[in-house]
């Protein structure tokens, strides 16, 4: 996808322009002008000078995102902060002009204000003197006229067009009258003086410049999230070169370098800890408050902070590659496309300015004909149209609340690939969830060892022969036993991966299939009560694996996988919010229901193999919009199945392909979260349209006169103003969602004792036994022990006693 910064767009009708002009290029196959980040965003096979040459033979300018060589053919493309500064300047300027305008205006012919005696008896005079004002106003804000010339020109409607129109209209006709006037008694020259509208032609510029200003300013604060993640960007880095220390600007970093990380200090590149070891607080990247230990072989991301301990890393990423900057790329890219419901905005913004074109034609013909009013007042009404009218606000009702949504998401650890999927993750009416690594912490251990004619030994060392081999986390289960056990492997000679079903593998004593009972019942005929301890074993919670040796059973190993703590309260949220909750899992039926009821789920799809998952998922959605979440590798088909997929615990993995929706921590909770925001979001989008729809519905009719009532120009365009500030103010109040507190908290001991390391793993283990603490992070450094807890009312007194029972002295606790 490729990025382009576009200048002189004003309002809704200047993005669909652009967009037309874009689609006529062959190779593209998709693309998405943004009005609120004033970007451009397409895919295909088209290079940069074709795009450019298209976007300027619109009118508009347009570079390649981040470059420096700019083709436009104006200077309106400012960031909006600076934009906002450059509108106000032009505000006050017009103001001081139009205050002067006024006085002559206004303060002289409605309220006598006093004037020099010789222009009170030459009516003609303050008339030149209004126009002359006006005209500096005018040339002043002279960009709405470029932007309306622009457009009639390409035979296309924006706001500057109407703007440009009404200020013109009420100028010329003030001129005219202005005219009118010579040859006339000085009576008759202050009459016409009451009807002339240089005020009205000016003054809607400057109200309309203002409002601008401030919907630039509005517009500015829904990009904070971004600038915040940018502001995280790590400014050195001290390499080591030659073993000596050099401080670089962490942009220099590459891929093999060595540097390091004191405590305090930010780490500047994604890598790998070679040294030493530390514990880093990742919330900008997780959001998660708590540090995480990294010793040597651990990974460690860029923006994140060393709290304490000495390490020294290697470099893996480039800069540009890091997950922080992948973060950044996923929120910009899901600010610049445009959800389904937009598309109601566009086609209404496609026939908007020529419908109120006509709207305005009709209205002063109609006043002049039915109404009996003079000309005057008809142009009046007809040019109070034309400003009250207001595309902006429909251009702008849904890519800022897709913005700060889209943000907040981030915030949270929460990202949005795209605006689709921040809209449909709402709508989903069923939620399927993968066990393991979702419900469950994903990291199965060993529990029960059944050997048959062989011993506990002898089983897990042909297990484990061949289990080495595998990567999946229930191989890793056995291998971590068997290692404890201190067993040896023996040699394979050949290995094999079957799907769904375990592993194969030839041994020196003969071909040997581990995996599930699927694959045992194919392979060998076991025992009946085998069987039966397989099903207790599944009624348990705990995955059953059979080991077959050259056609018979030899033993099974029972695995168990913890459910996370907030897991019980997540399913419980998701069904709270009406929604269907099923788990998809490739585990056996007894095991899975065993998970299901512990987690309060009724529903339950099992014995699924990844390709079926997709399956699974596609049944399911003939009933209801799905949401898959998965931890994004066995789970890709489901996730790209579903309506939405959602990643969890994949925070390090941005750019994943098959999930919409990534979570940077592995909590369901986190998915939750998600589908309320979006639901938020989504809410908040329909507001805007309403309002955007229900302003331009209701304010045009009341301009146009039908309710029996008079507006000036200058109410009306300050009411346009007001209109697409409302919007973009509406959707700013996203960032008041809070994510739903957790289960967890955490407490914090005073420690005495602590001297090395070694006392840190001795107060780790001694904690680690205790079912309410899910983490634990002891420090020599500073003496204290931060302490994770799985529920917010945790025993603090036995907590306590597992610190002194190692042999260490409590002084007290800290919030």
């Amino acid at each position: 996808m490729k990025s382009y910064d576009i200048t002189g767009m004003s309002c809704a009708g200047c993005a669909s322009r652009i967009e037309k002009a874009i689609s006529a290029l062959d190779g593209v196959t998709g693309y998405n002008v943004s009005l609120l980040t004033n970007t451009l965003t397409l895919d295909g096979n088209v290079s940069d000078e074709q795009v450019i040459s298209a976007v300027v033979s619109a009118g508009y300018g347009a570079s390649v995102q981040g470059s420096k060589n700019e083709h436009s053919p104006d200077k309106n493309g400012k960031k909006p902060q600076s934009q906002a500064r450059a509108l106000m300047k032009r505000f006050l300027l017009s103001l001081s002009f139009l205050i002067a305008l006024m006085y002559f205006s206004m303060g002289f012919t409605m309220w006598g204000f006093p004037l020099p005696g010789f222009l009170v008896d030459s009516p003609i005079y303050i008339a030149l003197i209004q126009m002359a004002l006006s005209i500096v106003i005018m040339v002043i804000n002279r960009q709405f006229y470029i932007n309306g010339y622009k457009a009639i020109i390409k035979r296309t409607g924006n706001m500057g067009v109407l703007v440009s129109l009404g200020s013109l209209s009420a100028f010329i006709y003030s001129f005219v009258k202005m005219m009118s006037m010579l040859g006339k008694t000085q009576a008759e020259q202050m009459h016409v003086l009451h009807q002339m509208y240089f005020e009205s032609a000016a003054m809607v510029l400057a109200l309309i410049t203002f409002g601008k200003a401030l919907e630039a300013y509005s517009k500015g604060k829904t990009t904070n999230a971004v600038k915040a993640l940018m502001d995280l960007s790590p400014k050195t880095a001290v390499l080591l070169v030659d073993g000596k220390e050099t401080t670089v600007s962490a942009l220099d970093v590459k891929v093999g370098d060595i540097f390091i990380v004191r405590a305090g200090a930010q780490i500047p590149a994604d890598g790998e800890v070679i040294e030493g070891e530390c514990s880093v607080d990742e919330s900008a990247l997780t959001g998660e408050s708590m540090p995480v230990k990294k010793t040597q072989g651990s990974a460690i991301y860029a923006a994140t902070v060393n709290k304490s301990g000495y390490i020294k890393c290697r470099a893996t990423k480039e800069s540009s590659e890091t997950v922080l900057a992948q973060i950044i790329k996923t929120v910009k890219e899901a600010s610049g496309t445009k959800a389904p419901v937009q598309k109601v905005a566009d086609k209404a913004s496609a026939i908007f300015v020529p419908a109120v074109i006509l709207i305005a034609v009709v209205t002063v013909i109609m006043h002049l004909l039915i109404a009996d009013a003079t000309f005057g007042q008809a142009l009046e009404r007809g040019v109070s149209v034309l400003l009250i009218s207001c595309p902006c606000a429909l251009g702008l009702a849904t890519p800022v609340a897709i913005m700060v949504g889209s943000g907040v998401g981030a915030r949270m650890g929460i990202l949005f690939k795209n605006a689709t999927a921040l809209e449909e993750a709402g709508k989903v009416s069923i939620v399927a969830l993968d066990k393991t690594g979702t419900i469950t912490r994903g990291v199965p251990s060993v529990t029960d060892i059944i050997p048959y004619g062989i011993s506990s030994a002898e089983l897990m060392a042909l297990v484990y022969s061949a289990e080495q081999k595998s990567e999946h986390p229930l191989s890793l289960a056995i291998n971590e036993k068997a290692q404890q056990m201190g067993v040896l492997a023996g040699d394979v000679y050949e290995f094999d991966t079957l799907s769904g079903l375990g592993i194969r593998a030839r041994l020196e004593n003969g071909e040997l299939f581990v995996g599930n009972e699927r694959l045992i019942c194919q392979k060998c005929e076991p025992q009946d009560d085998a069987l039966e301890v397989a099903r207790t074993l599944s009624a348990q919670g705990k995955t059953p694996i059979f080991a077959c040796l050259n056609g018979e059973l030899i033993g099974i190993v029972a695995i168990a996988d913890e459910i996370k703590p907030s897991s019980i309260e997540a399913i419980s949220d998701l069904k709270q919010m009406g929604l269907r909750v099923v788990m998809l899992t490739g585990d056996n039926e007894i095991t899975a229901r065993s998970v299901a009821g512990r987690v309060g789920i009724d529903e339950v799809i099992s014995c699924v193999m990844p390709t079926e998952k997709g399956e699974a998922i596609k049944s399911l959605s003939t009933q209801g919009e799905v949401a898959m979440v998965g931890d994004g590798i066995n789970d890709a088909p489901a996730l790209t199945s579903a309506h939405v997929g959602i990643a969890i615990g994949s925070g390090t993995d941005v750019a994943m392909d098959s999930a919409d929706v990534v979570l940077a921590r592995s909590e369901l909770s986190d998915a939750v979260s998600a589908i309320r925001l979006s639901k938020k979001t989504l809410a908040n989008i329909k507001q805007n349209l309403f309002w955007a729809f229900f302003y331009n519905m209701a304010c045009i009719p009341l301009a146009a006169g039908l309710y029996g009532l008079a507006m000036k120009p200058m109410y009306g365009a300050l009411a346009m103003s007001m209109s697409s500030i409302f919007v973009v103010m509406n959707a700013l109040r996203l960032n008041l969602f809070k994510e739903k507190a957790h289960m967890e908290s955490k407490i914090v001991f005073k420690v005495q004792g602590i001297m090395c390391g070694h006392c840190e793993k001795a107060i780790k283990d001694a904690l680690s036994v205790l079912p309410c603490v899910k983490e634990s992070f002891p420090s020599h450094e500073s003496g204290r022990v931060e302490v994770v807890l799985n529920t917010e009312n945790a025993p603090l007194a036995e907590i306590e006693q597992a610190i002194v029972g190692a042999g260490f002295k409590v002084l007290g606790t800290e919030k």
